[in-house]
Parts: structure tokens; sequence; C-alpha cells
């Protein structure tokens, strides 16, 4: 279609030319004392040749005049080419684990003029690797001032920096700056406040962010209840000076949790430091129906309460369901112990060293044996006892 249109087109220019050529007209010139005199065909062909002339004649002095701008816009474009394959380089090297010919690449770039705030990230992440943290420093310093994303970087590497160096609140506040500077708080910002505040033992706030982080899918549940098992048990770990305290404490804990052996084990524990022995043999009742542990059963042995006898009914109930169980054998032990019942700790004291010889089984027996004024027979106990726990 092309081809035809061109060749309509000299078609036409050929009948015009010799139509022209056929034009009786011409043109005259006076400039005295010389006249010249023109046909119209050949002032017209005229026009147009130095109307051509001057087109071609003023296109070069334009291309003249732009030749050093384009020199140097291609120079950019050129270096900018370069800085941005050296940025490639870099990025593929991070990310193969070769951190010095990272730092270099970046550094290279951002020497051949490439301004993407990617570079100083990368060179400083790099240079954390190494251990070289003044030159991270400088690194992170050049990434300033940069746009919002770009300072998103900036500050997520220094978060993760560090929590490195176990700086928990310096990650914290910087964390806060980052959401001062408008940038939300996505999960991988969420993920470092809560390691960050794992590490500054804030655990209020490690209890909310797991929270959040499995709604939003970010962690799997089951790594979510560990981490709030961990908090609520720090957190009993910690009330060891207010019994009003550790027991409104112990309320606020969820159902699931309260019946976990560890969790049960630290209240326990707790309850037994601020000499409330009936909490703790309650709650330790309690978590035992639900879910049997023969270790926790043995703390049983510790809570002395105003009815040992109640306690002891109770142990041998258990007892009917879990007779090989060494743990509910030596708690039951420690109760007859503590009730002043010398045979039957005997008894089951020895029939739990017979499943599992522990410490405080032999530590017992060496107390019993003191009780009944028989000084060889403890000192050979509390022996045993010391041998077991060198032993470990």
């Amino acid at each position: 279609m092309k081809a035809l249109v061109w060749l309509l087109a000299l078609f036409a220019a050929a009948v015009a030319l010799t139509l022209a050529a056929h034009n009786p007209g011409y043109v005259q010139l006076v400039y005295p004392p010389y006249r010249v005199e023109l046909s119209l065909t050949l002032f017209v062909l005229s026009l147009l040749g130095l109307f051509v002339l001057g087109y071609m004649v003023v296109r070069l002095l334009l291309a003249a005049l732009r030749l050093p701008a384009y020199v140097r816009a291609f120079r950019e474009e050129r270096a900018q080419s370069k800085g941005r394959a050296a940025m490639m380089e870099a990025l593929t090297a991070f990310f193969e684990g070769r951190y010095a010919a990272a730092e270099k690449a970046a550094v290279h770039s951002m020497d051949m003029g490439e301004k993407s705030g990617l570079n100083p990230i990368v060179a400083a992440r790099a240079a954390h690797e190494l251990r070289e943290f003044d030159k991270r420093d400088a690194y992170l310093a050049d990434a300033e001032n940069k746009t919002i994303g770009e300072a998103t970087m900036r500050l997520m590497a220094k978060t993760e920096f560090q929590l490195d160096q176990k700086q928990p609140q310096s990650a914290l506040s910087s964390l806060k700056e980052l959401s001062e500077s408008g940038a939300s708080k996505h999960v991988g910002a969420l993920t470092l406040e809560l390691k960050a505040q794992q590490q500054a033992r804030n655990w209020d706030a490690v209890l909310d962010l797991a929270t959040q982080l499995e709604k939003r899918h970010a962690i799997d549940a089951t790594l979510s209840i560990q981490m709030r098992q961990q908090a609520w048990l720090e957190k009993l770990r910690m009330q060891t000076y207010d019994i009003a305290s550790l027991r409104s404490l112990w309320k606020a804990i969820p159902g699931e949790f309260k019946r976990r052996s560890k969790i049960a084990a630290a209240a326990a524990h707790a309850f037994l430091k601020l000499h409330d022995a009936v909490s703790a043999g309650k709650l330790l009742v309690e978590s035992l129906n639900a879910q049997w542990d023969s270790d926790l059963v043995t703390l049983y042995g510790d809570c002395h309460s105003d009815d040992v006898v109640a306690q002891i009914d109770q142990a041998e109930r258990w007892l009917k369901i879990h007779a090989d169980d060494a743990g509910l054998l030596l708690a039951l032990g420690k109760l007859c112990l503590h009730q002043g019942l010398w045979g039957k700790a005997q008894n089951y004291l020895d029939a739990s060293i017979s499943l599992r010889p522990s410490r405080e089984a032999y530590t017992s027996l060496g107390q019993l044996a003191e009780k009944l004024e028989k000084k060889e027979n403890a000192f050979n106990y509390y022996h045993l006892a010391m041998e077991l726990e060198d032993s470990k």
C-alpha cells in the first residue's frame, strides 16, 4: 500500500513537472544596470532548492549547538548504566553470601553516580556481616535524607543491626522513628518489634505482638503459643514479692495456659516462695487432673497445707491410676514425712527410688533417718544424693 502511494506521488510529480516546463511565464529580476530573466519554473525550483539548503544548514547548526549536551547526556546514561550494573552485582553477591564483594560493588555503584538508596543499605548490611561496624554506620548515615521508602529500608536495617548486638532499647527507638516517618507497621516491622520486646523482657508487649502476628498469618499458631507461654512463664517468675499481684496475674492467665505443666510449675513455685501452699496445691491438682505430668506431681509433695491428710488422700487416689509413677511416689513420701507417717514415708520413698533414683528421694530418706535418729543411715542417704547431683 505504501509503495502504491509513492508510485502515485511520482506520477503526479512527473505530470506537474511536464506542465511546468511548458509554462510560458517568466520572472524578471532588475538591479540597475543589471537585468535577469528566468522562467517561472526555474525560479520556483531555485526557491525550493534555497529553502532545502537553508533548512539543512539550520539543522546542522542546531545539531552542532546540541552536541555538548548530547555528549554529556550520553556519558551520564552510560555511567548510570554501569552504576546499575554494579548495583545488581552487589545484590547478587550479597545474597550469595560474598559480603566483601557486595560491599565493594555497592560502593563502586555509588561512585558511578547511581543514586538508588539500595546501594548504601546493601553496603551497610555487608559491612555488618563482616563485623565492620564503623563502616556500617557510615553507610547508614549516607542513606539518610532519602525518600520514605528508602528511609524505611535504612531504619529496618538499623533495627536488625541493633538487635544482633543485643540493643533492644535502641531497636525500639528505631522502630518508633520508622512509625513517625509515615511508614505503616508492616509484618516485617512487627516481627522486629517482637524480637526487641523479647530482648527487653517487656512480656506484655510480647503477648500482644504474638497475637497480632498470628492473626496476620505471619507466624504459625504453634510458634505463637510457644511465645505466649514463655511470656506468661517470665511474668510468673517475676512475681515473687507480692502475693496479691501474683494472684491477680494467675487469674489473668488464659485457661489453656493454666493447664500447661510448665506454667503450673512456675506458678506453684511462685506461690510456695510467697508461702501460699494452699493456692499452689490447688492449681497443681487442677493441672494434673487435666493433664498428668510425673515431674509436676513431684512438686505436689512440697505443698504442705493445713490439711496434709487430705493431700495424701488425693495423691493416693492418683496412685490407683498411676501406680508406677516415681514422681507421685516421691510426692507421697514427702507428704507422709511431713505428716510424721514414718513407715509410709519409707515405703513410698523406697518405691520411688526403685523406679527412678533421684536426689530428692535420697535427701528425703536422709531427713527421715535423722527423724528416726539413724545418723549413719542419714549420712549414707545424703552421700547417695550428692553422687546423683555430681553425675548430672
